[in-house]
This record gives C-alpha cells, sequence and structure tokens, in this order.
C-alpha cells in the first residue's frame, strides 16, 4: 500500500536544518538555536517588507483603476443623459408638429362643416321664401 512520503520528507528537511546550524555553530547547541532565530527573523522582515510593498502597489492599483472605472462611468452618464435629452426634444418636436397638424385638420373639418350647414339653411330657407 502507498503512503504518504510528505512527514518523512519534513522531518528529513528538519533534522537537516537541525545539523546545519548546529555545525555553524561548532556543536554548541545554544549557538544553534540563536542563529536559526536570527536567520527566521531576518526572513520574517524580508517577507514582511515584500508583502507590505506589495500591498501599496495593489492599493495604487487597484485606486488607478478605480479612478478608470469612475471615469468610463461619468462617461457612459453624460453621453446616456445627452442622448435622452435629445430624444426628449424629439419627442417634443414631433408632438408639437402632430398637435399642429391635428389642430389644422379639426380647422378644415370645421370650416367645411360651416360651409355645408350655410348651405343647407340656405337651400331650406329657399323653400320658404328666403333667400
Amino acid at each position: 500500500m502507498s503512503r504518504s512520503r510528505i512527514p518523512l520528507l519534513l522531518g528529513g528537511t528538519a533534522a537537516a536544518g537541525i545539523g546545519y546550524y548546529l555545525y555553524t555553530a561548532g556543536g554548541d547547541g545554544k549557538v544553534a538555536s540563536k542563529q536559526a532565530e536570527a536567520d527566521a527573523h531576518k526572513l520574517s522582515a524580508k517577507l514582511k517588507g515584500e508583502l507590505h510593498g506589495r500591498g501599496n502597489n495593489v492599493e495604487k492599483e487597484a485606486e488607478g483603476v478605480g479612478r478608470q472605472a469612475g471615469a468610463k462611468v461619468d462617461s457612459a452618464l453624460s453621453r446616456t443623459e445627452a442622448e435622452l435629452s435629445k430624444a426628449k426634444s424629439q419627442a417634443e418636436a414631433y408632438t408639437n408638429d402632430a398637435k399642429a397638424a391635428t389642430l389644422k385638420k379639426i380647422n378644415e373639418f370645421d370650416k367645411k362643416a360651416e360651409n355645408e350647414a350655410s348651405k343647407a339653411k340656405s337651400g331650406i330657407s329657399s323653400w320658404f321664401g328666403g333667400k
């Protein structure tokens, strides 16, 4: 059956690390411990510095992207408002034209009705001796 070799590799790496620090310290456990702590502190500071620097860059990039997105939204909004204003004015012009045309037709109908009514009136009056 296959077993995971990860615990064996981690244990071997830890033993090699301990052996390295003991060898460089000349076999003194306290000196090896101090060197390991110093190296760990250096590595931790280096990683924090890199992550902190990346955080600022990411923040600046996000800020720039936010500005660009805001500008695009503002531009789209202004174009939409301009198009709506144009459509509104066109609709008002069409409404005014339609109203004028309707009133013209109503006036024409009224004129025609009045003319026909006056003809009919004169025709009826002539039956009774009027002009």
